[in-house]
């Protein structure tokens, strides 16, 4: 990683993983967007995330893309397992680049989670009834063959071929990543999708190699990196996410993370990013409040544990917090994600908060000249000085700074 200055916001400081630097340290965090057409992104998705990477973030994800085609949550969920994707997601990436972004890619298997409707139906599992539709639905792959939620549809327990298969297509869509231009790459393993089902042991009965004590039940995570990483060039970096601990009645926690991350160190994973939840039971697990910053003791701890570059994500909205967490040790990167949603400039209304004074670099020069023609028209009328407005060449009438407007006199 760079090394940053003292004058500047650490949150705007470059850092470089392997031969990639991105140009500060706001990430736009992978969402869903549930709006593809056979694994295919649309003019949304180019809209979408190419607006994070205008508004000035130094990496951007596009969403959670699967696999294969069984490794959808839903039929509007994004992948990467045909060829012709690879043109598409092109189109996203060359204009993510052009922004001064780079542009990064989530790869993913849902596992179990598979055959669902989306958020906005409450993911209800999909029936036979749904086929009418075209909306068929699919058997879904897993550890073993236990529903992801009381009632929902069973999955196949994974055989060694399925795995074989699994691996192969997580080998190939790597491949594709690469072709359709990603500079980054990130492995799921997070949110009770597939990799997750693995490690815990709440969802994987498994008394084969792959299951078991903690060695086994991390194997196929470990596969999982060792088959992306040696598809991922050596110059760019491979990033992980984990569920630092698992949701309400869960076991898995930050210490089983911590073994599983020294793992995944040693197998080229360049940064940890650290979230939460996804899988859950009867355990002792509470749930994890959502509150700023909520998962940032976790970045921490993978980062003084293990050494690797880790992201914080979860609630951070406020830029003087993001710029502590830095500061403090407590991560490297900041992710954000319904923030982003709710303001995609938040990276340059950020350095303006921070006092940063490159702050109008982070968009578009066109942009750029006229925001600097706002910024000097503010300075020319400060808050309250005596303004006049003309109505004619030889009528100016008093601006009043409280209502926003000059009002002339009523009928004379």
């Amino acid at each position: 990683m760079t090394q940053a200055d003292t004058t500047t916001p650490l949150l705007f400081t470059p850092i470089k993983l392997r031969g990639i630097t991105a140009r500060n340290r706001i990430m736009a965090s992978p969402m869903c967007q549930y709006l593809s057409d056979d694994g295919a992104p649309q003019d949304w998705q180019l809209v979408n995330f190419g607006r994070f990477a205008m508004g000035g973030c130094g990496i951007v994800f596009t969403e959670e893309t699967a696999v294969e085609a069984r490794g959808r949550k839903t039929h509007e969920c994004a992948g990467i397992y045909h060829d012709h994707h690879v043109p598409m997601y092109r189109r996203i990436t060359d204009f993510i680049r052009a922004q001064g972004a780079v542009p990064a890619i989530q790869l993913g298997h849902c596992g179990r989670r598979a055959s669902q409707h989306g958020p906005l139906k409450d993911r209800a599992p999909l029936t036979e009834a749904d086929a009418i539709g075209k909306l068929r639905p699919w058997q879904g792959i897993s550890a073993s063959a236990l529903p992801p939620t009381p009632g929902g549809n069973i999955p196949k327990a994974m055989d060694l071929d399925d795995i074989r298969e699994c691996l192969a297509a997580w080998r190939a869509a790597a491949q594709r990543a690469l072709d359709a231009g990603y500079d980054l790459c990130e492995i799921h393993g997070a949110h009770g999708y597939l990799i997750h089902q693995f490690l815990s042991p709440l969802s994987n009965l498994r008394t084969d190699a792959y299951g078991g004590d903690l060695q086994g039940r991390m194997r196929f995570a470990l596969e999982v990196a060792e088959t992306v990483r040696a598809v991922w060039p050596s110059d760019r970096p491979l990033f992980f996410r984990v569920s630092a601990i698992e949701g309400a009645g869960g076991v898995w926690g930050i210490e089983d993370t911590l073994a599983l991350v020294r793992e995944l160190k040693a197998r080229g994973v360049d940064a940890i990013d650290c979230s939460s939840g996804g899988v859950g039971g009867d355990g002792p697990m509470p749930g994890v409040p959502r509150v700023p910053g909520f998962q940032a003791g976790y970045s921490r701890e993978v980062r003084r544990a293990s050494g690797l570059p880790a992201v914080a994500v979860g609630m951070i909205s406020d830029a003087h917090h993001a710029e502590k967490l830095l500061r403090d040790g407590d991560a490297d990167v900041i992710a954000l994600a319904r923030g982003l949603m709710d303001d995609p400039n938040w990276p340059l209304h950020a350095a303006r908060e921070l006092g940063y004074a490159g702050a109008l670099k982070l968009v578009q020069e066109r942009e750029a000249q006229r925001l600097r023609l706002l910024e000097q028209h503010r300075a020319d009328y400060p808050q309250g000085s005596a303004v006049a407005i003309p109505y004619g060449p030889q009528e100016q009438v008093a601006y009043s700074w409280d209502e926003g407007i000059a009002a002339r006199p009523g009928p004379r």
